[in-house]
Formats: structure tokens, C-alpha cells, sequence
């Protein structure tokens, strides 16, 4: 028995092989069922932003130059004011290990009283470094002004720098920093959730197809007239009275299969980076696509004319300007009606347009009536 390779079945089955890739890249992608709580969320169960302005010490000579930042040395002196210490007036502090920082995070849905947060504390000066710093007892705000959350603790930076003898080195940025479980929340933000003994689940993105199919759903699982749409984005839900029903209730719901309507056809484009992006909803109509290069350039040819010996004359310098014209050759692609994304990336390709060419043909292509997607430039 020969142990020798079949060239020609290996070539059979690469062939086979890359019929069938081809087959499942063509092949429509089939609608899969998502959990409720990826396609909405309960209305009132969010988080708040809070920010505050502190100051963070014990820094090795990297923090701000208090020369130019006021700001730290008003905060330093009214700190130590409150801490009963006096200064003399027309002190001037000299100050290289302190930073002035903002404070930020952000108050997770049904915090309570004692519970811990993380915090990012950020430079606002020009402090060098936070690395090795702690941040003093800092009140983070909300939008409506009131305290609810303390935040202290040692700040953690990720990134590192040396410098020496002129010549530096950095990794990551050290102008900002971390504290795990820094704040401790003060205050409760006040909770409607099922208030008249009723929700609103609030879909992502307006669509009055999606919206039809969780009211369905919700309906078939738990009896008639518990859902009601309201409109494309929010849908009225009907809870138990009972706080320990309610939350069974809502976990049961948020974890439902839904099948989401098609997405509408978009495109994204990118006109600072050049990006874009389809989904596979895209198509075309019949159209003709034509791309080509068209090169000018504009020069000058310098010369300068020298008077004979002893001639009374002057150097003239002169420019003849030169112009040239090139054009490369250009391409037409036809596509037909219904043309799905694929080909129309195939094509694309095949006239060798790049991502800025593409903005410029889709944009086209949207004028002319051609393309079956709105189209967004960011």
C-alpha cells in the first residue's frame, strides 16, 4: 500500500472545501433571539455621574508648579485653615508635592449608604506624576449639588516614566489614576421603580417592529394585557405589588428570548479617519460605478541670466511655469438591482477605491437614488 499523497483528491477537497466557505458566506444570516435586558433597559434603573475636586499629597516632586496653578495653593490654604492651621499673611507656598485633582465616577442603580465605589482621580494642573500619591477626603457631587459619596485612598497609576540626564521615558499616562473601592456612598438616590404597579422598558434603539414582538412576548408568557406599547421605544409593563414578586418578576422578564426586527440598512462614515461601515442590510440598485485618478501639477523652472563682463548689466532671474496633466486609467463596475453588501465591497475593491474614494462614491450613490440605506457621517 503506497503511503504517497493523492495530489488529485487533496486538490478535490480544497476545491470542495472552499465551495462550501463560499456557500456560508452567501448564505442569509438567520435572526437569533436575544435576552430582553441586551435590547432594553427598566426605566428609572440608571447610574448618576458624581465628580469633585480634591487634592492629592505625597508625591516625590511631581506635582504642580504652584507658581502656575493658584488653584492648588487656594485649596492647600483653605485645607489647612479648616484643620485649625493659621498661616501668616503673604505666605507664598513652594509646593512640589501636591496635585490638584478632579474626582470622578459613577453611582450605580439602588447604591446604598456604606457601600464602595471606585473612583478615577485625574491631574488638573500640571503635575508631572500621581504615581505614589493619596487622595485626600474628597465629597463627590451629583448634578443637583448634594454630597454622595466620599472618596480617599492611594492612587494607583499604570504607567511608569524615567528621566535622566536630558533624555526621558514614558509608558502609559501618569496624569491619571485609579482607586479601587475609594468612595463610600453617603446618600441613596430616591427609586420609583414600580411605582403604580407598573414599569417602562425602554428599547435601545426606536423600532416599532422590535417593539410589537416583546409586547407579544411578554404577553404569551405571562397572560394578556400585561404589556403595552406605548410607542416604538417604550413599553408600559405591568409588576406585582409585592416588592419580593416584583423583583422574581423582573428577573424572569429581563432574561425572555426576543427576536429583534431587522436592523434598517446604514451606513457610518467616518470622514475624519476614513472609516465606514455597513451592515448586511445594505443594497444597491442598478447602477454604474466609475473611478479614476486625475493628477495636476504645478511647477516652476528657475533660471537666472547673467550680464556680460563689464556690462553696465543686472542678474535677471526669470521663472517659466510649468503645467502637467495625468490621468490614470479608469474603471466602470456594474452592479444590478438588489446587489447585497458583499458585492458591493467587491466591487469596491475591484476599482481599487480606498476608504477616502468611498466617501466620495457613497456619497454619490445616495444622490443619484442608488443606495437602499441611510446614510450617516460622524
Amino acid at each position: 500500500m503506497s503511503l504517497k499523497p493523492n495530489l488529485k483528491l487533496i486538490a478535490a477537497n480544497a476545491v470542495l472545501f472552499g465551495s462550501l466557505l463560499a456557500a456560508l458566506a452567501c448564505a442569509p444570516t438567520p435572526a437569533h433571539a436575544e435576552r430582553l435586558k441586551d435590547l432594553a433597559s427598566i426605566g428609572g434603573v440608571r447610574q448618576n455621574q458624581l465628580s469633585g475636586y480634591g487634592l492629592v499629597v505625597g508625591l516625590d516632586g511631581t506635582g504642580d508648579q504652584t507658581t502656575q496653578t493658584p488653584f492648588t495653593v487656594q485649596a492647600i490654604m483653605s485645607m489647612l485653615q479648616q484643620k485649625g492651621v493659621s498661616l501668616p499673611a503673604g505666605t507664598q507656598l513652594q509646593l512640589k508635592n501636591v496635585a490638584a485633582v478632579m474626582v470622578t465616577t459613577s453611582l450605580p442603580a439602588f447604591a446604598q449608604p456604606g457601600q464602595n465605589i471606585d473612583v478615577t482621580v485625574s491631574s488638573m494642573g500640571n503635575a508631572k506624576s500621581l504615581r505614589g500619591g493619596t487622595l485626600l477626603m474628597t465629597p463627590l457631587q451629583g448634578a443637583d449639588g448634594q454630597v454622595y459619596a466620599m472618596a480617599q485612598g492611594n492612587v494607583l497609576v499604570g504607567g511608569a516614566g524615567a528621566a535622566a540626564g536630558g533624555a526621558s521615558t514614558q509608558v502609559n499616562q501618569l496624569a491619571v489614576g485609579r482607586i479601587s473601592a475609594g468612595a463610600t456612598v453617603e446618600r441613596a438616590v430616591a427609586s420609583s421603580l414600580g411605582a403604580d404597579n407598573q414599569i417602562k422598558l425602554e428599547l435601545n434603539s426606536a423600532d416599532f417592529a422590535t417593539a410589537s414582538r416583546v409586547v407579544e412576548a411578554v404577553n404569551d408568557k405571562f397572560g394578556p394585557g400585561i404589556a403595552t406599547a406605548l410607542d416604538g421605544r417604550v413599553i408600559r409593563v405591568r409588576v406585582p405589588s409585592s416588592s419580593d414578586q416584583r423583583v422574581s418578576f423582573l428577573g424572569i422578564l429581563e432574561n425572555m428570548d426576543v427576536k429583534p426586527a431587522e436592523a434598517a440598512a446604514k451606513v457610518i462614515l467616518n470622514a475624519r479617519t476614513g472609516s465606514i461601515v455597513m451592515n448586511r442590510a445594505v443594497t444597491l440598485d442598478t447602477c454604474a460605478i466609475s473611478h479614476g485618478n486625475l493628477s495636476v501639477t504645478i511647477g516652476a523652472d528657475t533660471q537666472v541670466s547673467q550680464p556680460p563682463a563689464g556690462s553696465r548689466g543686472a542678474t535677471a532671474i526669470t521663472q517659466n511655469p510649468s503645467v502637467s496633466v495625468k490621468k490614470d486609467a479608469g474603471k466602470v463596475i456594474m452592479l444590478n438591482g438588489g446587489a447585497s453588501l458583499a458585492e458591493v465591497v467587491k466591487a469596491m475593491n475591484a476599482i481599487g477605491a480606498t476608504p477616502q474614494d468611498l466617501l466620495s462614491i457613497l456619497q454619490a450613490l445616495k444622490a443619484a437614488g442608488s443606495l437602499r440605506a441611510e446614510l450617516e457621517i460622524i
